[in-house]
């Protein structure tokens, strides 16, 4: 089932299905294939991410990736989905020294690549630049939680929301972003309950990677959704590859004509695998599936008594389910 809306995605339509309670799936895509197959298959956003980086370019980490060339990644992405929403991922330098810097490599996103919007990590101190350019016409989308170009900051790559202080820090951080003008915020690496708290207590969508079902949606990087970069993989993320491939192989043993097959319906190889996995991505944020327990932060009995210790936490919202047990 294609679960992708008709048209393609626009801010009100963004922000009604968080009104409806609708998830967002969205993946991150570097390249042409993948996100032509992602459309295809009716994926919601693609994110052209920092982590192309390490994934797609071969870096050690994010913080080398350039603004030029997250434009080219950028403009290869655009040419393979040209109707699905895409958001720019502002590599680290290209915004944080002024908002005339913001402004100007936000403008690039749009104007060279084709862009829909731009996503900048940082709470409170990246606001001015969300304003800014938010002021210039230009959509933008924050990114709190596990931040990785300054994860340095945080001592590592480190879950975050498990304490007091970072459950109220990022939620601050939240209405920062929101008063600022973000259109919407992803949260990394967070446990479901704060994350939840997060998304309701602000009007603007709230998504999630490795935070839990309680956002308005899911994003994965689409290596480790199909199983594509041997260097690691986190906790959170979900290869699709297994759970598709007895489909796949079906497929093939009903043609006895490969090679015809191959060069008429080009559903032989790679290509088809990846859409059938992403499709089936697609199907389970849909259905609240993904992620379960297995791919979510536990957060312990005594780390949670802590949180409700803070006068932030809405003790109206009960999570009488945190994870599926699917």
């Amino acid at each position: 089932m294609n679960y992708k809306t008709k048209n393609k995605l626009n801010l009100q339509t963004i922000k009604k299905m968080k009104k409806k309670k609708i998830p967002l799936a969205w993946i991150t895509s570097y390249d042409l294939p993948v996100s032509y197959i992602a459309e295809k298959a009716g994926i919601d956003m693609i994110l052209v991410g920092d982590s192309g980086a390490m994934v797609q370019l071969g870096y050690q980490t994010t913080n080398s990736v350039t603004m030029d060339e997250m434009i080219t990644l950028a403009k290869s992405v655009r040419r393979g989905a040209a109707n699905t929403f895409v958001i720019g991922d502002m590599p680290q330098g290209s915004y944080e020294i002024s908002d005339e810097d913001a402004v100007r490599n936000a403008l690039r996103f749009v104007k060279e690549s084709g862009c829909d919007a731009v996503k900048l990590e940082g709470g409170n101190r990246m606001a001015s630049k969300i304003k800014a350019i938010n002021d210039a016409g230009i959509l933008a989308m924050g990114h709190i939680g596990l931040t990785p170009q300054s994860a340095g900051s945080f001592g590592g790559y480190r879950v975050q929301c498990k304490t007091l202080k970072s459950f109220e820090q990022n939620l601050d951080d939240a209405f920062a972003l929101q008063e600022a003008g973000a259109f919407a915020i992803l949260l990394e690496a967070m446990p479901a309950e704060p994350a939840g708290q997060i998304a309701n207590q602000i009007d603007i969508p709230v998504y999630g990677i490795g935070a839990g079902n309680l956002v308005d949606g899911q994003l994965l990087i689409a290596h480790d959704l199909l199983g594509f970069y041997d260097k690691f993989r986190p906790w959170f993320a979900k290869c699709y590859v297994p759970a598709v491939i007895d489909n796949f192989r079906e497929i093939i043993n009903k043609n006895n004509d490969l090679k015809k097959f191959g060069i008429e319906e080009r559903n032989d190889g790679l290509l088809h695998i990846s859409e059938l996995a992403i499709r089936k991505y697609i199907e389970e944020v849909k259905q609240g599936i993904f992620p379960d327990k297995h791919y979510s932060y536990e957060l312990k009995e005594n780390e949670l008594d802590e949180l409700l210790k803070s006068d932030k936490w809405n003790t109206t919202l009960h999570y009488s389910k945190v994870v599926n047990e699917n």
